[in-house]
């Protein structure tokens, strides 16, 4: 009887190089489709859509951006203090 290894029992190191070609879009610069070959995309927050045969891509900008906490969004009046009567 044939047995198949679990994840766990392989043991690899993660090695990103190993990974091979990894397709992003990149913004200033022309993206050719890997599935159709064409440059017209249409551009999200977190990925690029090939306008002609949908191929999706993440957004190498996307991917670069540090998310270490939370956005502060402060109002412009926040140094003087109303309070209710």
């Amino acid at each position: 009887m044939k047995t198949v290894a679990m994840i766990g029992d392989l043991h690899t190191a993660f090695d990103p190089a190993a990974r091979g070609y990894h397709a992003v879009y990149r913004e200033q610069e022309v993206n050719h489709c890997p599935g159709c070959g064409r440059t017209h995309w249409l551009i999200g927050r977190m990925s690029a859509e090939c306008a002609f045969c949908s191929t999706a891509l993440p957004l190498a900008e996307a991917s670069m951006r540090s998310y270490n906490g939370p956005a502060m969004i402060r109002h412009r009046n926040a140094e003087t203090r109303a309070w209710a009567a």
